[in-house]
């Protein structure tokens, strides 16, 4: 691995974020370079789209040159013709990998078409900041189950919301401007019945180019929300991703709001939720609420990849005790709430030992605001 390596893959890297919702696909950069220069560039635009490869190979003659691609070439037909084939009929020389594709369809016969018509195959290529990106979409693809992000907005001393609930705002303009972005990337916002009556949320993305707006999840299991909400009375229909019989995935209409709820509500509230547009579905009831669990498996049958909990704090300690976080994203405010304000409630940790560990994958500033990205020990 050289840094000429490394420095085109990072570029790949960046291609790839280019654009923010790819789901149920990958987002996924490519660069063609011979002898120094870079002749063509590419990243994949979402679901119907060409793959990175593809346009990256538009209107270049990269017979010779090395190709840098953030993640395999894929070798199936979908509603795009296969990558891997299309990289050697080109006579690229060399391709860099970042990582493997774990899809199913995929698996390393991407690397193996190649290598086997001669085309020198380098994989692992600054493959953990690629795996860091692609982690929804690595998860549903390896376990079949959403990936669930937990943003929890806190005060410096750890509070998540006043003594009297309000959480308006914990955090400033640049930091609300990123929760926006992360919106339009994810296929769903979660959040608990609370949250949705202390608020009324939109839960929309608001001041970033979308091609879609994610659907709005929220769990109610003893039926406590108006269909009169905000997130009920906007649209009714989305985007969201879908599985099709042969193990592939695309998109197609959805309705905007799902309740998740348990078999204890009132006929009349779940009519009264469906007369509004909703999807509801019904999960096993627990002590403290429904299995959440259960429903990320279920939207990652659908072909969800990533699931953004915006819940306040009971839902986010239902999450957590359970081990279903994925993610944690701490936006932490310039704020001081004290002792009376609300946080994470009982996580079952009677002594250090027996905490859960965190790593910190990064910290950026926002304003007078911190954003830290933690992943789970667990792996």
């Amino acid at each position: 691995m050289s840094e000429v390596d490394i420095r085109y893959m990072h570029r790949a890297l960046e291609l790839s974020k280019r654009a923010l919702y790819t789901s149920p696909n990958p987002r996924v950069g490519a660069v063609v370079v011979k002898d120094g220069e870079v002749l063509g560039e590419g990243w994949h635009e979402g679901t119907g789209s060409p793959h990175a490869e593809t346009q990256a190979l538009a209107g270049i003659d990269p017979t010779g040159a090395t190709m840098y691609v953030t993640l395999e070439p894929c070798t199936h037909h979908g509603h795009t013709a296969p990558c891997a084939p299309a990289i050697a009929d080109a006579g690229i020389r060399r391709v860099v990998v970042g990582l493997e594709d774990p899809d199913p369809r995929v698996r390393g016969e991407g690397c193996s078409y190649l290598r086997d018509r001669g085309i020198q195959v380098d994989v692992g290529i600054a493959g953990g900041e690629v795996a860091g990106l692609l982690a929804p979409y690595l998860r549903h693809r390896r376990t079949g189950r959403a990936f669930l992000t937990l943003k929890l907005a806190s005060s410096l001393d750890g509070r998540l919301a006043a003594a009297d609930g309000t959480s308006r705002w914990i955090t400033g303009p640049d930091t609300r401007a990123f929760v926006h972005r992360r919106r339009a990337e994810v296929d769903a916002i979660l959040i608990g019945a609370g949250t949705a009556l202390a608020d009324d949320p939109t839960l929309t993305a608001r001041g970033v180019e979308v091609v879609r707006q994610p659907v709005r999840i929220v769990v109610d299991r003893t039926g406590r929300i108006s269909p009169g909400l905000a997130l009920m009375r906007g649209p009714h229909e989305t985007v969201a991703p879908i599985s099709r019989a042969d193990g592939s995935y695309g998109r197609a209409a959805h309705a905007a709001t799902i309740v998740a709820t348990s078999s204890a509500v009132p006929h009349d509230a779940r009519l009264a939720w469906k007369s509004a547009g909703a999807e509801v579905i019904e999960l096993r009831a627990t002590d403290d609420g429904v299995d959440v669990g259960s429903l990320l498996v279920m939207l990652g049958e659908r072909g969800f990849t990533e699931v953004l909990c915006e819940g306040g704090a009971e839902l986010a300690t239902y999450l957590l005790r359970r081990d279903l976080v994925d993610r944690l994203e701490i936006h932490s405010g310039g704020v001081l709430l004290g002792a009376h304000g609300r946080g994470i409630g009982d996580l079952g940790v009677g002594t250090i030992a027996d905490a859960p560990r965190w790593r910190r994958i990064s910290t950026t500033a926002g304003g007078d605001d911190a954003i830290s990205i933690y992943e789970p020990e667990r792996g």
